[in-house]
């Protein structure tokens, strides 16, 4: 398997700017290609975006080819990947795994749906937000199953629970996602959302929480912002939105195309086996996991190993799914968290959860 590396890749998911023309362009194929998956005539099954991601086998023995997208720079999370390469699982399946990064972290789903990559890591409720504007993406497993996104405080800053930040100053990216988690939890533990004083961060969710000029942040990780901020002296307390009124969602899916579903169905069950194996060796081999991730660093976001450690003993448990295999995903999330993303007017349309994912 190999790795496609972005020299000019932001980590901070700010996108390249020559970036920009190839999402415009996507942007305006969706439409078609919605119309596209909802057929099932021969024509429509070779015509996704010219040349299909999906390669057929060459030869009688050959391996298929299946590129995926990851949704940020590796990192503990896409260990289970790294995983199912260096120990064959891949192979074993027959295929041949091309990992990319995007540009941009808004990239994968429309890379996806537009034909130019055949897997990509993405979110629960962006799946379901982008199959309420007919982009036509089903999710084919989930990855890890609760969130990592936490409503953050300073630890000495007196704040105890959501509810008292009524009135403060709070950071987020600029995520309307993130907003409406915000104002759920806080009007859940009984503040007043209306009062809250948003301020638009961008990517710079740690400095603004640890030279205090926020109260609090949404869209900082468990795994990941809380740890450094940790270990660069500013301890963290932080909220499951969980625990506040936000359904528990899936953090990370697997996500593909209708056509490519109808398409190459099979050599995605075959993936999904093959990373199957991968979470359980990196379970089972967690310090050998670990080491196989960081021979796979993107050069331009270098990996701290005690962070990627201490995230991947977090990640595990948030991604087993007890007697379920691992990918296994439960109708009834789904339906909570479309129900609160149409609460919160985050859909642009009816979403029917039946069609948002695939169990295999």
């Amino acid at each position: 398997m190999t790795t496609t590396r972005y020299p000019r890749y932001f980590p901070n998911g700010k996108s390249r700017p020559a970036k920009l023309l190839l999402t415009a362009l996507l942007l305006c194929m969706l439409p078609v290609l919605a119309a596209c998956a909802n057929t099932n005539s021969p024509a429509a099954s070779g015509s996704l975006a010219g040349t299909p991601a999906t390669s057929e086998a060459g030869t009688e023995g050959a391996a298929h080819k299946l590129t995926i997208m990851l949704d940020w720079y590796p990192n503990a999370v896409h260990s289970f990947l790294y995983a199912a390469q260096a120990e064959g699982y891949f192979a074993e399946e027959g295929l041949e795994v091309e990992i990319q990064m995007p540009a941009d972290t808004n990239d994968a789903l429309k890379l996806v749906a537009a034909g130019k990559v055949d897997l990509a890591l993405s979110y629960q409720p962006q799946v379901l937000m982008a199959r309420g504007e007919q982009i036509p993406v089903k999710s084919i497993a989930a990855l890890v199953r609760h969130p990592l996104n936490h409503l953050m405080v300073a630890a000495d800053s007196g704040i105890t629970r959501p509810g008292e930040l009524s009135g403060k100053q709070a950071g987020y990216s600029s995520v309307p996602l993130y907003e409406a988690m915000l104002n759920t939890m806080v009007e859940n533990d009984g503040g007043d959302p209306s009062s809250l004083k948003l301020i638009d961060v961008g990517y710079e969710l740690i400095p603004a929480l640890s030279t205090g000029r926020v109260d609090g942040i949404m869209g900082g990780f468990i795994n990941h912002e809380q740890l450094i901020l940790e270990q660069e002296g500013h301890p963290v307390r932080s909220f499951n939105p969980v625990d506040y009124g936000v359904p528990d969602y899936y953090e990370l899916v697997l996500a593909a195309s209708e056509q490519g579903l109808q398409d190459a169905q099979g050599y995605y069950h075959k993936f999904v086996n093959a990373i199957r194996k991968g979470q359980k060796y990196v379970a089972d081999h967690p310090d050998e996991a670990l080491k196989l991730l960081l021979a796979h660093q993107e050069a331009t976001a270098p990996l701290d190993e005690a962070i990627e450690r201490r995230s991947l003993a977090i990640l595990l448990p948030l991604m087993d799914a007890g007697s379920q295999p691992f990918g296994y995903q439960d109708s009834d999330s789904w339906e909570k968290v479309n129900q609160w993303l149409s609460g919160n007017g985050l859909l642009a349309g009816a979403v029917d959860v039946k069609n948002a994912f695939i169990n295999f």
